[in-house]
């Protein structure tokens, strides 16, 4: 149980392979399942104790934006919807 507390303090938004995560306001949300023509069920799916979201005390629908760098293209934007385990 101490193991457990010691390691939710770690922040892992701060480990360098993990990439950046903003979740988006409910009109960001709006605009962006109206752009695609899609529901918040049809996005790939992230839980809702993922540890790199729980900073934002998801709810379930929420949507998470991931931005990751990229070689090519210098970075890629993915969506997520938040799920419950």
């Amino acid at each position: 149980m101490a193991k457990e507390a010691k390691l939710s303090k770690f922040d892992v938004s701060k480990h360098t392979l993990v990439p950046k995560h903003t979740k988006l306001s409910e009109s960001e949300k709006k605009t962006l399942l109206k752009k695609y023509n899609i529901t918040v069920k049809e996005l790939p799916k992230i839980l809702i104790n993922d540890p790199a979201i729980i900073r934002f005390d998801p709810k379930v629908n929420d949507v998470i934006k991931i931005e990751r760098g990229s070689h090519t293209a210098r970075s890629s934007v993915f969506y997520r919807g938040v799920v419950n385990a």
